[in-house]
C-alpha cells in the first residue's frame, strides 16, 4: 500500500473577476437530478511538472469555466463568487510503475481530493501526487451537480492546454443556460437515491484488446458499435450472475440497464433553441433504458439489439417532453426497488472523450482512469491509451462478482487487471 502525504493545500481562483451579470449559475432539471457528490480521474504521467505552471493555468481555467470557481448555493443554483478551487500537493511513496503494475482503485483513492480537504459546496478540488520516480499523477474531483463527464473531460484538457508552452485557443460557449430546454422544478420533496453502500461491494478491472472487440462485432453484426457489443456482453454477465445468487427473483423479475446518453449532439427538430454546445458545462445527459427478464440463459444478440434500440429513442426532442413536468425523470431516480422483482445496472461509456488528449507541456498521459462509480451495481467503460481497447470498471455485491468473473464470455474476451505499460 502506497502512502501519501500532503505537502500544502491552497485555493486558487479564477484569474480574473467573474463580472456581476454573471454570478449567479442556474441549474437545469438535468442537473437537479444528477448527484451533489465529487467524482474524480486520475491522469498519470511519467515525466515531472512544475506547479507553479499548474496553479496559473488552473486559475486562467477558471476564468472560462467561472461556476467550477463557486459553490452550491440550493437546488436552483451555483453562486459563482470566485471562491476558488482547492489544490492539494502531495507526495507519494513510491513510483507511478507500482501502482500501474496491477491497479487497485483501493489504492487511487488516496489519490484523491478527500472530503476533510474539500468544503462541502465545494464544486472543483485536485490534486498534484508527486512520486519518488519524479511522476505524477494529476487527479481533478467534480462535484456531479454542474459537471457530468463530457464537461470534466473538456475542463481537463482545456487547463492542460492553457499550461502547455504551445497555449491554445480559448474554449467559448462554455457556460450555458439549458434552463429554458430543460425547467428546474422543486424536487425537495422527491428522494433521490445516490448512495453507495459500503459493505459487500467490489470493484474490479477487466480489458477488452482490440482483437477480441473486432471478433465480438463479427459475430454480432459490424452494425453494432464496440460500446453496445461490449455493455450487451457485461449486461448478459450481470444477469447470469444476478441469477445464481439469488433464487428468490419472482417468475417475471426484469433486469434493467440504464446507459447515460449525451444530448449535445442529439438535433433539435422543432429549431426552436439553439443547438447545445459540445464543450459546455451541466448535466447534459439522459438515460437511455432496456430492460430484460432475468433467466438463466440468456440470448446476447437480443440485448445488444435492446441496447441499441433503447439509445435510438433518445433525442433531444423526446427529453424535453419527458422533462416538461419532471414526473417520469423524478420516478425514476426517487423510487426504490424491490430486489425480488428488479435489477438495475448502470452502464456508462467514457470512450471517444478527450482524457488522454491532456499534455500539460510534458507529454500525455500514460494511463486514465475513474476513481470508484458512484452506483453499487455499475459499470463503466473508458478506453485504453492507445485508443483500440477498452476497460472496464465494474462494481457489483461480492456474491455476485464471484459468479461475474467466471463467466465463459468474460473470460473468453476480456484480461483480468493486466499491466498498464508505460
Amino acid at each position: 500500500m502506497v502512502e501519501v502525504s500532503i505537502i500544502s493545500t491552497e485555493i486558487i481562483k479564477p484569474s480574473s473577476p467573474t463580472p456581476d451579470h454573471l454570478r449567479t449559475y442556474k441549474l437545469s432539471l438535468l442537473d437537479q437530478i444528477s448527484s451533489q457528490k465529487y467524482y474524480s480521474f486520475v491522469h498519470f504521467y511519467s515525466g515531472p511538472c512544475e506547479t507553479s505552471t499548474l496553479k496559473a493555468a488552473l486559475s486562467n481555467t477558471l476564468t472560462h469555466y467561472y461556476p467550477f470557481a463557486g459553490r452550491v448555493h440550493d437546488d436552483f443554483s451555483i453562486v459563482c463568487d470566485d471562491t476558488g478551487a482547492t489544490f492539494i500537493e502531495a507526495k507519494v511513496s513510491g513510483d507511478v510503475s507500482d501502482i500501474l503494475k496491477r491497479p487497485q482503485n483501493e489504492v487511487m483513492e488516496h489519490l484523491v481530493p478527500q472530503q476533510q480537504s474539500t468544503t462541502n459546496h465545494e464544486i472543483l478540488a485536485v490534486q498534484l501526487n508527486r512520486f519518488n520516480c519524479g511522476g505524477v499523477a494529476i487527479s481533478v474531483g467534480f462535484r456531479h451537480v454542474v459537471a457530468d463527464a463530457v464537461a470534466a473531460a473538456n475542463f481537463i484538457k482545456t487547463w492542460a492546454t492553457l499550461a502547455s508552452a504551445t497555449g491554445a485557443d480559448i474554449t467559448e460557449n462554455v457556460v450555458y443556460d439549458c434552463t429554458s430546454i430543460f425547467p428546474p422544478q422543486d424536487i425537495s420533496g422527491v428522494p433521490i437515491n445516490h448512495m453507495r453502500s459500503s459493505q459487500g461491494i467490489t470493484l474490479k478491472r477487466f480489458v477488452f484488446d482490440c482483437s477480441n472487440i473486432s471478433a465480438l462485432r463479427q459475430e454480432f453484426g459490424n452494425q453494432t458499435t464496440r460500446f453496445q457489443v461490449l455493455a450487451a456482453l457485461v449486461w448478459g454477465a450481470v444477469i447470469s450472475a444476478k441469477r445464481a445468487t439469488n433464487h428468490e427473483y419472482e417468475p417475471n423479475a426484469m433486469s434493467i440497464a440504464t446507459l447515460p446518453i449525451n444530448l449535445r449532439k442529439k438535433a433539435d427538430s422543432d429549431s426552436v433553441s439553439a443547438p447545445i454546445p459540445d464543450q459546455c458545462i451541466g448535466n447534459i445527459i439522459s438515460p437511455a433504458i432496456a430492460f430484460c427478464p432475468i433467466k438463466d440463459t440468456v440470448d446476447y444478440k437480443i440485448l445488444a439489439a435492446k441496447l441499441q434500440e433503447s439509445i435510438s429513442r433518445i433525442s433531444m426532442e423526446s427529453v424535453k417532453k419527458t422533462s416538461a413536468d419532471g414526473s417520469r425523470l423524478l420516478r425514476g431516480r426517487g423510487t426504490s426497488k424491490n430486489n425480488n422483482q428488479r435489477s438495475m445496472l448502470m452502464i456508462s461509456s467514457l470512450c471517444r472523450l478527450p482524457f488522454y488528449d491532456t499534455d500539460f507541456g510534458w507529454g500525455k498521459p500514460v494511463w486514465v482512469t475513474i476513481v470508484r462509480p458512484e452506483y453499487d451495481d455499475s459499470a463503466v467503460f473508458f478506453d485504453t491509451r492507445d485508443g483500440k481497447g477498452i476497460e472496464l470498471w465494474i462494481q457489483l455485491p461480492e456474491q455476485d462478482m464471484a459468479v461475474f468473473e467466471q463467466d465463459p464470455t468474460i473470460l473468453a474476451y476480456a484480461s483480468f487487471n493486466p499491466s498498464v505499460s508505460v
